[in-house]
């Protein structure tokens, strides 16, 4: 079985812009290159789960959010590191109903597990919202860590709440 690294996308991969849809507006968050190697030279996976309304809400398309992605997914490779995959949920529940696949549901865990046979209880996440970090437990991930730049979580279900991506992974994990 493999462990993975799930990341949320908007927030954690790229600094948060409401409905970012445009290479021009995209920016890495400091320190996502180096959390990523890290843990993909520990022999993770790694893999994106990204809550995506801004398509079911009309304000980009689905062919959008796969060139965005395809162009983040190259970055990444110019980096050496190999993203498996991106799970999106495209569903906005006053929109398109409800779903199993929009976060904190466990719907783009699940998948994932089933398809690149993931260990999830060994497997970690870093998100930005207490939603990610749901997901991630209704999974059954036990390593769950809440990116909070401006600090603003006083509290969550994480297993730490870090304001800067190398507190991740200078930390010393089992």
């Amino acid at each position: 079985m493999n462990r993975a690294l799930f990341l949320d996308r908007d927030g954690v991969i790229n600094v948060e812009i409401n409905y970012l849809h445009k290479i021009n507006d995209f920016e890495f968050v400091e320190g996502i290159f180096e959390l990523c190697k890290k843990y993909q030279n520990r022999g993770y996976i790694i893999i994106v789960v990204t809550n995506q309304s801004g398509i079911a809400r009309g304000y980009y398309s689905e062919e959008d959010f796969k060139y965005l992605t395809l162009w983040m997914i190259k970055e990444f490779v110019k980096e050496g590191i190999d993203i498996k995959k991106v799970y999106s949920c495209p569903h906005y529940p006053e929109i398109s109903g409800a779903c199993s696949c929009r976060k904190p549901e466990p719907g783009m865990f699940l998948e994932a597990q089933k398809e690149f046979d993931i260990d999830l209880r060994n497997s970690i996440l870093v998100g930005d919202k207490e939603s990610d970090i749901e997901a991630a437990l209704n999974a059954g991930i036990a390593e769950t860590y809440l990116f909070d730049e401006k600090k603003i979580y006083k509290e969550s279900k994480a297993t730490k709440i870090v304001s800067k991506l190398g507190e991740i992974y200078n930390a010393d994990f089992k």
